[in-house]
């Protein structure tokens, strides 16, 4: 191998901006990526640390009321309120629920009730979930409870629906996000609360709905992604740097045979 000539290391060096500038942009991305997953861990664990504090809340705090309802202070607060169900205008929100199988997950449904207070206000309810051969409401008429009924659980704001998730069919009943404004509006009812209540794990008669579905062990994996984007960081740069080496160490190699094709000058 022969040392390349200051010419072609230079042809050399213009030939490698445009990879690198690309493994640049790549290089910031990467890095970019994991760090939000640091950040994403970060508010995970704040968020699994805040559910925890208030859902030990004793004794359960007054409903807020409807104008004065702030999220970033009142959701996950744990309340309690008294009224009477409007079974008559139960909502079936699809979803999932744990299994008895770890790793399987029940397809189903959560039974979203209005409760109407004693001073005439409404909250919507998320009284539990029910597995899909209990959608008819006659196979769990046990827990269609009649009159007063005191409700414990955690104050929720209304869910977003998410991108991919399906827009709702209020003239079939068909709902897949817990959107209060829109099951109020479809069942007709005013002044609803623009909040509802997660039910706790107080069992109902005859055993359904299912309360106590909202859980503290929020899946938080963010560390294991971070580690991944900062490792393809790594690859990103060890490639490059092969890449490069290979590119200055073949130009010379190259070099070296042309020159000893060379003929000899008469």
């Amino acid at each position: 191998m022969t040392a390349m000539s200051p010419a072609e290391r230079r042809a050399a060096l213009r030939d490698l901006i445009a990879p690198a500038l690309a493994s640049l942009a790549c290089l910031v991305i990467l890095i970019g990526l994991g760090v939000w997953q640091l950040e994403r861990k970060a508010w995970k664990e704040a968020l699994i640390d805040r559910i925890v504090a208030r859902s030990r809340i004793e004794p359960p705090a007054p409903l807020p009321a409807s104008d004065r309802f702030d999220p970033a202070r009142d959701e996950f607060e744990r309340v309690r309120a008294t009224g009477r169900l409007l079974n008559d205008k139960e909502t079936l929100v699809h979803g999932l629920a744990p299994g008895d199988t770890p790793g399987r997950a029940l397809q189903g449904y959560y039974v979203v009730t209005p409760l109407r207070l004693d001073d005439g206000r409404v909250v919507l309810v998320n009284r539990g979930f029910v597995p899909t051969e209990l959608k008819d409401v006659a196979r769990r008429a046990a827990g269609q409870v009649e009159g007063e009924t005191t409700v414990t659980g955690m104050l929720r704001q209304s869910e977003a629906r998410a991108l991919f998730v399906p827009a709702p069919n209020p003239q079939t009943g068909e709902w897949f996000n817990r959107d209060v404004a829109g099951i109020a509006a479809a069942k007709g009812l005013a002044g609803v609360a623009p909040y509802l209540i997660e039910a706790d794990a107080t069992p109902n008669p005859g055993g359904w709905p299912k309360g106590g579905q909202l859980r503290a062990d929020l899946p938080n994996n963010h560390l294991q992604y971070a580690f991944t984007w900062f490792g393809l960081a790594l690859c990103l740069v060890g490639v490059f740097v092969a890449f490069t080496l290979r590119r200055l160490r073949g130009e010379a190699v190259e070099s070296a045979p042309a020159s000893a094709a060379s003929p000899p000058r008469p």
